[in-house]
Parts: C-alpha cells; sequence; structure tokens
C-alpha cells in the first residue's frame, strides 16, 4: 500500500521533514517513491515556507490509491486539497484517576467557598464603618 508520509532530516534538535510517498512497508527514512514536499516546524505557523507542496503530484498519487499520514492530511487540508481530518482524542491513561478528580472536586468546591466567605464579611462591615 501507499502512502504519503514524512521523512525527516535535518541535523540534531534541528528537525526538517520531507513529504514522499513511499510503501508503507519500508521503514519511516527509507526508500521512497517521490518526494512531493517539504516541512519545516522550525518556522513560524504563518511563514509560507513551513509547508510546502507539490499540489499535482499529490493529487496524482492519492488519485492512484495513496493514503495520506494523519500529520499529512491535516496538511493537506490547509492546503485546499484533502478533506477535513478528525483529530484524535488525547489518550485516556494521562487523564487523573477517580480519587484525584474527586479530591481536585472537593478543593475546588472549599476554594470558591472561602472566596465567597472572604468576600461576603468585607461588605458587610463596609456600610457600618
Amino acid at each position: 500500500m501507499l502512502v504519503l508520509r514524512m521523512t525527516r532530516h535535518g541535523a540534531k534538535k534541528r528537525p526538517f521533514y520531507h513529504i514522499v510517498v513511499a510503501d508503507s512497508r519500508s521503514p519511516r527514512d527509507g526508500r521512497f517513491i517521490e518526494k512531493v514536499g517539504t516541512y519545516n516546524p522550525m518556522l513560524p505557523k504563518e511563514d509560507a515556507k513551513r509547508v510546502t507542496l507539490l499540489d499535482e503530484r499529490i493529487k496524482h498519487w492519492i488519485k492512484n490509491g495513496a493514503q495520506p499520514s494523519e500529520r499529512v492530511a491535516r496538511f493537506l487540508h490547509t492546503a485546499g486539497i484533502g478533506p477535513k481530518v478528525e483529530y484524535r482524542d488525547s489518550p485516556k491513561k494521562s487523564a487523573p484517576k477517580a480519587k484525584t478528580q474527586e479530591r481536585m472536586k472537593a478543593a475546588e468546591e472549599a476554594a470558591a467557598k472561602a472566596a465567597e466567605a472572604a468576600a461576603a464579611p468585607a461588605t458587610e462591615e463596609a456600610p457600618a464603618a
């Protein structure tokens, strides 16, 4: 199966990616069929050179059955070549456990009550003075 994906280039801590058409079984930075764009994450998001794409070649490969990776599909949607991509949810493993969530909720409620209590006496004393 053909895929549109990124291959990493650049120096250590200075990433630069080529967007390529490759066989899905080949390694990430291994053999590819054709280079169809670049991605430079070091440039600001507004920069036009951050993502460069060869529109005609990408359309050709998609018509011939190439599937874009999730990140490349986002680039294609932004460029107006592909459909909108649904983002994956963040993993549930990173969410706090049930007991921790209860503790956090109780702490928030206690803080809200303390803020109300601190605000209430201040308003009552002001007219008396």
